[in-house]
């Protein structure tokens, strides 16, 4: 994977293989351009690790309120799925799958460990962020409107 020089770059490469539908999803994404396994990875048994990707990317060029989120959104799932029965009821099939793939729902224990870490709360906010984004046809601002913020954060 070629790392990302820039901000302005970052956001060229979401642009321009963005528009991908998203592993099953009816939505395309642009937050899951860094793996080469296909949109029907978790149909064939492949975890994409898509979050340890994004990190491994990202890590040296944004702080870690930034990063740890991301790196802890499949973690979260996984959390919310144990701590909210509701929570899991409301997953899509495409969801569901990767979850499975993802290591299913936390144990209590589990659990427990994710709570105590210190982005934990950014986590679960961005894996409801995420799971709200999943609406074909959502209004969202252009990609454009994060560069500032981006560039903002972004380190050499």
């Amino acid at each position: 994977m070629r790392g990302v020089g820039s901000a302005q770059e970052l956001l060229e490469r979401m642009a321009d293989a963005g528009g991908g539908a998203y592993f099953g999803e009816p939505v395309t994404v642009l937050e899951q351009l860094l793996h080469e396994a296909g949109e029907d990875a978790a149909e064939h048994g492949v975890d994409t690790r898509h979050e340890e990707t994004a990190v491994e990317l990202l890590r040296e060029h944004l702080p870690a309120a930034v990063t740890e989120p991301i790196r802890l959104h499949v973690a979260a799932k996984r959390f919310l799925c144990c701590v909210d029965s509701n929570y899991l009821a409301r997953l899509s099939p495409a969801s569901v799958l990767s979850l499975e793939l993802q290591g299913g729902p936390m144990t209590a224990e589990e659990a427990a460990e994710f709570a105590a870490n210190r982005y934990s709360g950014e986590a679960v906010a961005l894996r409801h962020w995420d799971d709200a984004a999943k609406v074909p046809g959502l209004a969202v601002p252009e990609l454009g409107t994060y560069l500032p913020l981006v560039a903002e954060l972004w380190r050499g």
